[in-house]
Formats: structure tokens, sequence, C-alpha cells
């Protein structure tokens, strides 16, 4: 095994879940070889611990890890990684026999998948798994260790178990029953959750309220898993260290995208209606535009022009249709006033018959009042023809009134 194998803290997609997180190990202050070896392939992670000295420890434990692997199911199944764990353990029996490692090697296993919100962990030894939840660490897995046993038992504090000359004596590992079977844990875990899957080097070096601190504080799964093995090394780092944290994303990146997409749908929504009422507006400014019109005056004269007068938005929008002879100055002096802002109408028809109502009314006051009367007589004249008889042109003079003919 490596001395160290470290991973990023890269998001893993798989079936719609993204999970986060980071990993290290290392041989630690004291050993000579790293007998630890750990699996991080989301939904899957595991610690194997191995023991049995050189050439032996580290080959159980990457037997170990290597079978699980293989035969770990796809999504999260307890009976199935059960399953996994225990042809990891018949593996190691079978290499020890074969000549592969020693005799008496064995391992550790903490197995861990987490998809979704759902967290499903096989387990055998004392490799812990952890979870802060909420801010407080919670251990999940119980140690099949002889520490475990005694402090249960009442015969032991975890504080003195700290300290006992048989404190790395375990009761169940991998390697030495094939009729060894894992403890099995199905939990339910809420985004937001971190787990922590770790070796006794950081537990029996780190207290637990300081891996919960720094869990707490340290955001980045990578950068918490590289303090916390830091810290068990600062400690006296006794034993190799191997950590994995595994934040638990559930379903929030799945959502982030469903509200992503709602997002964008909602802005093209918006976008569109922006659109046609933009569309509409000018349609209908263009059609106002088109029909409507005005008198002005043009050199003093009236004119029909189409569109406004004067400018909208900056921009002109009008057109002359026709410069009439009708003269500004033969109008009312309220019209002529209209005329100096334009004078608007609804359409180009409508400023055609002002202006035959401005030509009939200057007609009309432009004849004399002679012609006037001559009309009124011409008039009387033709209504006393109508009314029936015949008159002489020339009537006969008045007989002399003293009788006789001349």
């Amino acid at each position: 095994m490596a001395a160290e194998r470290p991973y990023k803290s890269t998001p893993h997609t798989r079936k719609g879940a993204t999970t986060t997180f980071g990993s290290r190990t290392d041989i630690g202050c004291l050993r000579d070889h790293n007998e630890d070896s750990l699996v991080v392939t989301p939904p899957l992670f595991a610690v194997a611990d191995g023991m049995g000295g050189h050439a032996a420890g580290e080959v159980a434990s990457e037997i170990a890890v290597n079978v699980l692997a293989e035969r770990a199911p796809a999504h999260p199944d307890s009976e199935a990684l059960g399953r996994a764990v225990e042809e990891a353990n018949r593996a190691v029996i079978r290499a020890a026999h074969e000549g592969r490692g020693r005799e008496g090697m064995g391992t550790t296993m903490t197995a861990a998948m987490l998809e979704g919100e759902r967290l499903i962990i096989a387990q055998v030894g004392d490799s812990r798994a952890y979870l802060l939840h909420q801010g407080k660490l919670q251990q999940l897995t119980r140690d099949h260790s002889l520490m475990a046993d005694m402090i249960e038992a009442g015969q032991l504090t975890p504080e003195e178990a700290r300290s006992h000359p048989n404190r790395s004596v375990i009761t169940r590992a991998l390697g030495s029953d094939p009729h060894t079977q894992p403890d099995l844990y199905e939990i339910n875990v809420e985004t937001g959750d971190r787990l922590l899957i770790c070796s006794d080097g950081l537990s029996g070096m780190v207290c637990d309220n300081e891996i919960e601190s720094t869990l707490a504080r340290v955001r980045d799964p990578q950068r918490c898993a590289s303090q916390l093995v830091n810290e068990a090394i600062a400690n006296g780092g006794h034993d190799n260290v191997t950590v994995i944290v595994a934040d638990v994303t559930g379903f929030a990146e799945v959502r982030r995208k469903k509200m992503a997409r709602k997002t964008k749908l909602s802005i093209a929504l918006v976008l569109v209606l922006f659109a046609a009422i933009v569309g509409g507006a000018a349609w209908g400014t263009n059609e106002y535009l088109h029909n409507a019109a005005y008198l002005a005056d043009d050199n003093g004269k009236v004119a029909i022009y189409r569109g406004v007068p004067g400018d909208v938005f900056g921009l002109t929008y009008s057109e002359l249709v026709e410069s009439t002879d009708v003269s500004v100055s033969d109008l009312q002096p309220g019209f002529q006033e209209r005329l100096k802002e334009g004078w608007r109408v609804d359409s180009v028809e409508a400023a055609e018959a002002l202006v035959k109502e401005y030509r009939e009314d200057i007609d009309a006051k432009s004849k004399p009042a002679g012609d006037e009367a001559a009309n009124a007589d011409a008039s009387a004249a033709d209504a006393a023809g109508s009314t029936g008889g015949t008159h002489d042109a020339n009537p006969p003079a008045p007989a002399n009134s003293q009788g006789g003919a001349a």
C-alpha cells in the first residue's frame, strides 16, 4: 500500500444524487508501513484496517477492499452489501491458505453506501462510522473490541479504555472465521449531515468532541479529512490513520436543477409575454401613427399631414399629404392658433373634411353684398312666375276720364 492516497473532494453524480467527499490515509508516526486500505467510489465508501504484521495486514486489507468493490451492489442494499463483506472475508482466508500474506492475517471492514438521503453500513471490527447531524456527532457503529465489551459491562469508562493496554484487541475481524457476519445498519440521513468513516488511528488518538468540532468547522470535505489526519498525527500518530468524509447532499442538486429549469421557464414566459406586449404596443403605435393625421401651417397654407406633430421619443412620425390652397390668414384667429402646434384629427379623411369646410366658409364670406341682393330679386321673380296667370309686358294706358274719342 502507498503511504498516502488522498482523493480530491470533487462531486460524484450517480442516479440523480450528488455526493461530495474527501479522504486521506497516512502511515502515522510510529509504523513503518501502512496496513490501512480504503474505497471511495460513490455511493460506496469503506475503510479496512489490516493486522498481522508486515506483508500481511496490508495484504488482507487490500484484498478485502478489492473484493468489496467488485461485489458491492450498485445502489444501497444492506443484505447485498453484507454478502459482499462476507465474500471479502472468505477471500482473505483463501489468500492466507494460498500463501498470499500470512496465516492469521486479518482486517477490519466498515463499508457504507450513501445515496440520496439513505445510508447503509456493514461493519466488522473497530473501524468506525460517525454521523454529524445538526452539529452533533454520533457514533453509528459498535466496536467489535474487548474495550467495547468491558465498557458495556461497566468494567471500564471510555476514558480508561483509551489508555488500557488491551485497547487494540478486537473480537471480530475478516480472515479469522469463514462464518463471520457483519453488523448491518440502515439509517435515514438528511441533507446537510456529514458521514465520517475512520480507522482507529483517528478515533484512538482524537477525542469525539474534537472530531465533532473539526467536522463542523471545516466545510470542504477533503480539507476536513486532511485536518483530522493531521490532528491524529499531532497527538502522537501511534497508528495508521485513514479518514473518509462524505457530505449528505441528498437530492438537493436535483431540486436545484428543477428549480433552475422552472426559473428559466418562468423567465422565458415573462420574456415572451413582454415581447408580445412590446410587439402589440409597437403594432398599435404603428397603426395609430399610420392612420392619424393633423393640420398645420405650411408657409401660410393649411397643410394635411399623416402622423402626429412634434417628436415621439426623439423621432419624427409625420408625412406631408397635401398643402392646400386654403390660406391660414383667411381662417378665424382661434383656428390659426391651433394650426401653429398642429391640429390633430383622427384620419386624413377627417382632415380633408375640415379643409373643405374652411374653403366653403371662406368662399361664402368673399361674395359681395350686391350680388346677394340681385340673387334675392331673381329668386323672388322666379317665385312669382311660378304662381300661374298671363301678364302683358306693356299694359294699355287708362281711358280718358272725360270720355269721347280723340
